[in-house]
């Protein structure tokens, strides 16, 4: 059976929506794309911001959906039932929903925090929604049909602004009883030297994966040993021209990355991992982190890959799409 499926990535700074083709093999046809900007600090209008691009969707879609499915070539001539309108909707969100209240908790987007954002959605659009963490999203997307398509045990990295990660295990998101699975981002880098610099992280921690990790902990480390404010795309490109200071540092975050990536497989046990954010295009990480990783990781053999992600930034919205 075919169906429609939304999904929508509430980040920040834009929201995007995304409109699927699914079938039960898990193969899909992208039909639908938008994004809008994000109406920073006010809730009701983010809500409605939600609402509309999913009504507009389902609008410009209705007259043009059933052509499309007439030539796609995941509809079978032997299974034509096909749920059209209203579509699935799942949201990837920058926080998690509390177990204990249903509201949103541990979100960057501040106004979101102690909302009930599910219950305001699945009323003001009238059919449930679903909502998960936005690294949770990407790791569903990688391992429903992208790089890890196939695999039991997928761990997600964000490494970008932030460090997340999410845990799918046969194609299920390992949610916890917490609501954190997957949050490696602040737990401390383990196994640190007294050389590695411990910075103080917006969790009130100090020393956590993602001061380490991030984008923006890489460019913080980078101002710490030069006085110099860079991106970490400026920085990269430095360590590429000979910048010596830049390559010690990108050396050290190939080892940081390998220490932070040897406690989950020590953990999980991941058949693969997948990067993503700004930090995954850095093409390196997939060869030199696998070389040393076998230091801290207790096996005397690790089969463990580590992928880049098959549909890039596009990757969590496809996964609030399969939630």
């Amino acid at each position: 059976m075919t169906q429609l499926r939304f999904g929508i990535d509430l980040g920040g700074t834009k929201i995007e929506i995304l409109g699927l083709i699914t079938a039960d093999n898990k193969e899909s046809q992208t039909v639908y794309q938008k994004r809008i900007n994000t109406p920073k600090g006010n809730y009701l209008e983010t809500v409605n911001a939600i609402v509309q691009l999913v009504l507009q969707a389902e609008a410009e879609l209705k007259f043009t959906l059933e052509s499309t499915l007439k030539t796609n070539t995941i509809t079978s001539k032997k299974n034509t039932q096909t749920s059209i309108l209203p579509g699935l909707v799942g949201i990837g969100i920058p926080g998690a929903i509390s177990s204990k209240t249903g509201k949103i908790k541990n979100a960057n987007s501040t106004w979101l925090m102690g909302k009930d954002l599910q219950a305001d959605l699945q009323s003001a659009l009238n059919r449930p929604v679903k909502l998960a963490n936005d690294a949770n999203c990407f790791a569903l997307s990688e391992a429903t049909d992208g790089a890890a398509k196939g695999a039991k045990v997928v761990f997600g990295v964000i490494i970008g602004t932030g460090c997340g990660g999410g845990i799918v295990i046969n194609g299920q998101i390992l949610n916890g009883i917490n609501a954190i699975g997957g949050e490696w981002g602040h737990n401390p880098l383990p196994w640190q030297s007294e050389k590695e610099d411990s910075h103080l992280c917006y969790c009130g921690l100090s020393g956590c994966n993602e001061t380490f990790l991030s984008g923006s902990g890489f460019e913080n480390h980078y101002l710490k040993r030069t006085g110099q404010v860079k991106t970490a795309k400026e920085i990269v490109a430095l360590s590429e021209q000979g910048n010596k200071v830049a390559e010690q540092l990108m050396q050290d975050y190939i080892k940081w990355l390998a220490k932070g990536l040897a406690s989950v497989i020590n953990i999980i046990d991941p058949d693969v991992i997948v990067l993503g954010g700004g930090m995954s295009n850095i093409e390196r990480l997939y060869t030199d982190v696998p070389k040393i990783w076998q230091n801290w990781v207790f096996s005397d053999m690790i089969e463990t890959k580590l992928l880049a992600p098959k549909y890039g930034d596009a990757s969590g919205v496809r996964g609030a799409a399969w939630l």
